[in-house]
């Protein structure tokens, strides 16, 4: 009887979270490290989930308590600052049309539901820790860790998100860069009527935009230019992001005045980064945001992640042969998909930013939602 396949996840967010559930369905032995203490149970506001990450999440079992605990809906408005609605588009069904187009939860709640499933999978679990060296010859990689213990395994999967540092530490020397934009967010009570994503180009922020994430709550975000981080104050969150929000109409004044504690809104710069070439040295290969990222104007970024959790896992319970060709074949059947995805949500950014009045940003997101329809 052969020995089962060994594999390291560094990283426990959507993409890590993914891997080591299918991997684990498979039989194949997972250990998943996670950098933070409380697995970054409580962090973030809300998340949109197009439908090409619901189909994901149905392989991983957990869609019935998505559809549960989120708001599902099937359009996208589109409105002036003063809230005057403009245009409304229906969602396409990225994930089949047995799938909702969308739906917006809490991200704390999807991140409890996926770390949930990663325990009942059996993978060994060490919350708090870090890879502090990784070791390749031939046939695997001894990785040390900061709790002082050492694994030897097939396979890591460098899964540690935007700031990785597994990327580096393999040799790979891309980083993420600012786009230009940053933005705020914030979870508000729900007003009676928002039934779906809205978006008010123009007015004092680039975007202003809010998504239902259950029958109670949405998040609500604005986009203005970045601004140097240390020169404002967290406690001066709520009034920075009020100052922008209070401005558009429609929904927004109800939504504005619930912009009240400053530890409650998020302010996050836009980031891009896509690594090129190849996303594995050795036995230690990327997924998700350590590979690539993308501004949030196509709401991708976690699609995207997860994605190549399945996609990675697919091929490699596929086969006994774990070698630098079907990790090659792994980048090169995730690059065609993700690549135009980087460059629609970085060019619809750049239009606002560059105050480009005929931009075709319903265009270029009904063309890069056609593609996402087909499987990854």
């Amino acid at each position: 009887m052969s020995t089962p396949r060994t594999v390291l996840v560094i990283g426990g967010g959507a993409a890590g979270n993914a891997a080591t559930i299918l991997l684990r369905r498979a039989g194949i032995n997972v250990d998943l490290i996670e950098a933070k203490d409380d697995w970054n149970a409580t962090a973030g506001s809300g998340i949109t989930l197009q439908g090409n990450a619901l189909r994901v999440l149905r392989e991983l079992g957990v869609w019935d308590q998505v559809e549960k605990s989120g708001y599902g809906f099937g359009a996208v408005g589109i409105t002036a600052p003063d809230g005057t609605v403009l245009h409304v588009a229906e969602d396409q069904r990225t994930g089949g049309d047995d799938l909702p187009a969308t739906v917006g939860m809490q991200r704390p709640l999807l991140q409890r539901i996926l770390s949930d499933a990663v325990r009942a999978s059996g993978a060994g679990i060490r919350l708090g820790v870090r890879a502090t060296s990784l070791d390749q010859d031939g046939s695997g990689v001894t990785v040390r860790f900061t709790d002082a213990k050492e694994g030897r395994y097939d396979l890591v999967i460098a899964a540690d998100g935007l700031g990785s540092t597994t990327r580096a530490a393999i040799g790979i020397t891309d980083r993420p860069e600012p786009t230009g934009m940053a933005i705020w967010r914030i979870a508000a009570p729900r007003p009676v009527g928002v039934t779906r994503t809205d978006l008010a180009y123009g007015g004092p922020a680039y975007i202003a935009g809010y998504c239902p994430t259950s029958e109670d709550t949405i998040y609500a975000y604005v986009v203005e230019a970045n601004r140097d981080r240390a020169a404002i104050p967290a406690g001066s969150y709520a009034d920075e992001m009020r100052a922008l929000a209070q401005h558009y109409g429609g929904h927004w004044p109800e939504i504005t005045t619930n912009i009240t504690d400053p530890a409650k809104v998020n302010y996050t710069w836009f980031d891009r980064m896509l690594v090129e070439g190849s996303w594995h040295r050795g036995r230690v290969v990327l997924v998700g945001d350590a590979a690539h990222c993308c501004p949030p104007t196509l709401a991708q970024g976690a699609a995207l992640s997860m994605e190549d959790a399945w996609v990675l896992t697919q091929m490699l319970t596929a086969t006994d042969t774990w070698d630098d060709a079907l990790l090659q074949a792994y980048y090169e059947r995730r690059i065609a998909r993700v690549r135009p995805v980087v460059e629609a949500s970085v060019q619809i950014g750049q239009w606002q930013l560059d105050g480009v009045r005929d931009a075709d940003v319903p265009g270029l997101m009904g063309r890069t939602m056609t593609m996402l329809r087909e499987l990854p």
